[in-house]
């Protein structure tokens, strides 16, 4: 285990205890690759802090379901942080009822967006984010519709926007298409 690796579960531990999963992976070229797992999505915001205090930045925040669940499970949210030239990928899972989980754009500004896509597009509710104003949809559109409506591998395709649409004009007139 390098330094790093060492000081990095060594203050995730001090920050938000024992119960968490870390395993880090090197590849053929040298590339270091860390994957952390929490038990709660709160402790986000602690290992968030650890980052921070080790000079690390956020690169990306995910929103995904698992290959293995069924529409209506559960979803985790993975955060992509840069620590040194290594990436440190911590996963959490959210409550099937209420979605939600603590904002870190207060620690990592740039989590900002992200955030409020997690909001707008999958109806995750991000506690005590500074400015949870919607980026895209209108107000009188439902927060996750397009999570509902169409899934977001077919929506990022170009050929699904027409549909994509069709259906979020369509449940916004409250007919919405099956």
């Amino acid at each position: 285990m390098s330094a790093l690796q060492h000081r990095v579960a060594e203050k995730l531990t001090a920050a938000i205890g024992e119960g968490f999963s870390l395993s880090w992976r090197t590849d053929y070229k040298g590339v270091v690759t860390g994957w952390c797992r929490l038990p709660d999505s709160a402790q986000i915001e602690g290992a968030a802090r650890v980052v921070a205090e080790m000079g690390g930045r956020l690169s990306t925040v995910t929103a995904y379901k698992r290959r293995d669940q069924q529409q209506g499970a559960p979803r985790e949210i993975a955060y992509h942080f840069d620590l040194d030239g290594s990436t440190l990928t911590v996963t959490i899972e959210l409550a099937e009822e209420r979605p939600q989980v603590p904002s870190i754009t207060p620690i990592f500004r740039n989590a900002d967006w992200n955030e409020r896509e997690l909001m707008e597009l999958y109806d995750i509710e991000v506690i005590g984010h500074p400015n949870p104003r919607r980026l895209f949809l209108d107000e009188s559109i439902e927060q996750g519709v397009m999570d509902k409506l169409i899934p977001f591998s077919t929506m990022t395709n170009g050929a699904g926007s027409k549909t994509l649409w069709e259906r979020v004009m369509a449940a916004a007139a409250g007919k919405e298409e099956k």
